[in-house]
């Protein structure tokens, strides 16, 4: 990972890609509460034209952004008078995360937030990376884009940001194990039976997190933690037999560090997102946040467990992806997504989500892509769409069986 030393300077420019997700509304949160510190350069959605001029108008952008080309009126219409400017379609997403920015969020959700997120490492620029998905699906391909540019890469999601506090960059040699600790999602405590009949609505209960629905079905299988696992392999460099993963079902250590000397060092606080943003936003120095402060008296006791294997495969699924490598994980990840989206609209069952995504990846890993390199953002995007295609015709053989 690369990690400058560059100094914070007001009024910053930034740009947040995704701004209307969850990541997306805590970053603005805490950037309109410091308003003098930050000028607003673009702001990025996928389709919602009103909550995203909305935002806008608020902190003054210069330009917003809806990937849905058919958005682009609407949102015309909702900024008309403001002076911003308003554009549509995926390549001006790609073109308004290379706008002139100090500081990037890369907060879309999946394989979409690849291309515009490659597009501001490339400007050098300092990305808060949201997205696993962009590790997850071209991990090598990324890192070495970092690295060619000289790109500042902060880690967003509060395991990899906890990691990332109390990780000692200038001697990793010290360092022997990462714990990426998780909730276990709403479904922890269920028998595979119960999880087979369960409701996207229970599925995306999470109970200490508030997500989006990809991630919070991600998080209930599992799945989430599994692409972090990916993400924290890429991120800290670390042989993936050197990466644990542990249940704590409070989700008040976020993640920690193991060292040669027998020191396990961990991040703790309330489980809200604005906190690893704000470390993001303020980096290298700290901002005040407005979340609730830890108080483990009121918790009382932190529980840890080690995931069982049998209810949740996506553990193994994943390891198994990280090992055989090439194009295994962009697969995998294209599937889960679609599988997700599957389950969300109530076309296959819970624990379908697996089956779909192993059955994908090995077909994919069988097929006439099998071992092409990913090595470039087109041959990543062409894995990607086969294995959509793949995933979504095993959706519906489930789906009509």
């Amino acid at each position: 990972m690369a990690v400058s030393e560059a100094t914070t300077t007001a009024p910053r420019r930034l740009s947040v890609l995704g701004s209307t997700g969850s990541i997306g509304k805590s970053t603005l949160d805490l950037v309109t509460r410091n308003r003098e510190r930050y000028q607003v350069v673009a702001l990025t959605a996928n389709s919602n034209a009103e909550a995203l001029a909305a935002q806008a108008r608020d902190v003054g952008a210069e330009v917003a952004v809806v990937a849905d080309p058919a958005a682009y009126g609407a949102l015309k219409d909702a900024l008309a008078g403001s002076g911003i400017e308003a554009q549509a379609g995926p390549e001006a997403v790609v073109e308004a995360a290379a706008r002139d920015a100090d500081w990037l969020m890369a907060a879309i959700v999946g394989a979409a937030g690849l291309a515009p997120t490659l597009a501001a490492v490339a400007r050098g620029a300092t990305v808060a990376l949201a997205n696993k998905e962009c590790l997850v699906c071209a991990g090598d391909l990324f890192m070495a884009e970092v690295r060619r540019h000289g790109t500042t890469l902060l880690p967003v999601d509060s395991e990899h940001n906890a990691i990332f506090q109390v990780f000692d960059f200038e001697r990793p040699e010290r360092i022997e194990r990462l714990i990426l600790t998780a909730s276990g999602g709403p479904f922890r405590e269920w028998t595979r039976e119960a999880m087979a009949a369960a409701t996207p609505e229970q599925a995306v209960a999470h109970p200490n997190w508030s997500m989006g629905a990809k991630i919070s079905v991600d998080s209930a299988s599992m799945f989430n933690k599994g692409l972090e696992f990916i993400e924290a392999y890429h991120l800290f460099q670390v042989a993936p037999e050197k990466i644990e993963i542990l249940v704590h079902p409070q989700s008040v250590i976020h993640s920690a560090v193991g060292y040669v000397d027998g020191s396990v060092l961990a991040q703790l606080g309330a489980p809200d997102m604005r906190t690893p943003i704000a470390v993001c936003l303020a980096w290298p120095d700290r901002m005040p946040a407005p979340v609730a402060r830890l108080d483990l008296a009121r918790h009382g006791r932190l529980d840890f467990y080690a995931p069982d294997p049998e209810r949740f495969p996506s553990l193994r699924i994943v390891r198994e992806a990280l090992r055989r490598g090439g194009v295994a994980p962009t697969a995998m990840n294209a599937a889960n997504e679609v599988a997700v989206a599957a389950f969300l609209g109530r076309r296959i069952g819970f624990l379908d989500i697996p089956a779909v995504v192993e059955a994908t990846m090995e077909a994919v890993m069988a097929g006439p892509l099998g071992n092409q390199a990913v090595d470039a953002l087109a041959a990543v995007m062409a894995v990607d769409s086969e294995a959509r295609r793949l995933a979504e015709a095993q959706a519906g053989r489930l789906a009509a069986a």
